[in-house]
């Protein structure tokens, strides 16, 4: 058949590119482009060897073989298989199980089929070796492609590189296209957060609950004309509402202000609970028994259609996905006074409504390996996605009207 497939070893490729534009192999040192990537293999493979391409293989590890998300951005383009091995953690490092193994068996298969007439490998694992010559065998001509190595030496096993019919490489200029070096600000610096992200994690705490809450250390702040400590501004994005932390609603010891002396000498009597500790609220939770959860509110038919909007088109970003569910339960609420009910609570998500929003998030492979929870940080992008979407419909609810167009003239 006069087709040509590419087989990708994305271990390979995505390490080695980090290698040669951030200088070490971690893939957390770059940001990919994946649907650049993929239109760039083909594009060259078509050129290359004068055939139509039938598909791209894309072989990688992930935890558990769960699909990560750029596995589920990855899986819906057209002309692409995403297979997965295991991903394993030894002495502190991470290492692909059954990838090679599933990369061989694909390859002898093609061969042995007679699915094509060329094969794309781009690898550099010797253990492609057998596989390379069995496809040889059976009349395929075998393209073994090399990303720019740093330091000019060869990153591909010798045995591979001469057993291969064509060989190319993808230099720094081809790479560049699709994968960048994610710019940090020293070797451990963390990535930086998105603003509404760290507008849940730095909210100040409103006028209303500051003087009965527990007070923070002293530091320096610039003090008003009556002495009292000048408040940072809100940051935009949400509807300027200046709202607590969660730190700062759990020092909350009642619903009613209380004097600043005796404020400053109560300890806090509860913990704010989130569907992530085991922290009780001290009150009620009149919310939780109030809003109805996304599962009361979806029919059978309405599931379906969820469950094919997250296969192909929801990528699996945290933030996306906080703001997808959001989405989804503002459009089915019959009472629209309920998004209001639930903004007042910002940036605490009522329990139940937290829970399901994390079981949710839990489908597109957030879970920490072995951990069976979702990271910290993804935990609050989850819930800025959330609230954004909220938030918008709020400040949509109380828009003005538009001015009634002026009568034009008659005759």
């Amino acid at each position: 058949m006069d087709r040509c497939v590419v087989l990708v070893d994305a271990g390979y490729l995505l390490g080695a590119a980090a290698s040669l534009l951030a200088g070490e192999p971690s893939r957390s040192r770059i940001t990919v482009d994946h649907a650049a990537v993929v239109a760039g293999l083909r594009e060259r493979a078509e050129l290359e060897t004068g055939q139509p391409l039938l598909r791209i293989y894309w072989f990688d590890g992930a935890p558990d073989r769960v699909p990560q998300p750029e596995h589920r951005r990855l899986r819906v383009m057209p002309r692409v298989t995403v297979r997965l091995g295991a991903l394993t953690r030894t002495d502190g490092r991470w290492a692909q199980k059954g990838v090679d193994a599933a990369m061989h068996a694909e390859l002898s298969e093609l061969a042995r089929n007679r699915a094509c007439s060329d094969v794309v490998l781009v690898t550099g694992d010797g253990d492609l070796l057998p596989g390379m010559m069995s496809a040889k065998e059976h009349g395929v001509a075998v393209h073994l492609w090399a990303v720019q190595a740093a330091d000019g030496d060869y990153n591909q096993s010798e045995d591979l590189v001469a057993e291969a019919d064509e060989r190319r490489v993808l230099d720094r200029e081809w790479i560049i296209r699709a994968i960048r070096a994610r710019e940090v600000a020293g070797p451990c610096a963390p990535p930086s957060p998105r603003p509404e992200i760290a507008a849940i994690l730095s909210a100040p705490l409103p006028d209303s609950a500051r003087g009965h809450a527990e007070p923070a250390p002293a530091e320096p702040a610039a003090a008003s004309k009556n002495g009292a400590a000048t408040t940072e501004q809100p940051p935009a994005g949400h509807g300027g509402k200046i709202v607590p932390t969660p730190k700062d609603l759990a020092a909350l010891r009642t619903p009613h202000p209380a004097p600043a002396a005796s404020a400053a000498s109560a300890a806090p009597s509860a913990t704010l609970r989130w569907s992530s500790d085991k922290g009780m609220v001290a009150a009620p939770d009149t919310a939780d028994s109030n809003l109805p959860m996304l599962a009361q509110l979806t029919t059978a038919e309405q599931r379906w259609a969820d469950r094919e909007e997250d296969i192909t088109t929801v990528s699996g970003d945290p933030f996306e996905v906080g703001q997808v569910f959001a989405r989804r339960w503002i459009a089915r609420l019959a009472d629209s006074g309920l998004v209001q009910q639930l903004s007042v609570e910002y940036p605490r998500v009522p329990h139940r409504i937290d829970g399901e929003l994390l079981r949710y998030a839990a489908r597109f492979g957030l879970l920490a390996h072995k951990d069976d929870q979702i990271d910290e940080h993804d935990r609050y992008a989850i819930r800025a996605g959330f609230w954004r979407e909220i938030d918008a419909r709020s400040v949509a609810d109380h828009a003005p009207a538009p001015a009634p167009a002026a009568p034009t003239p008659e005759g």
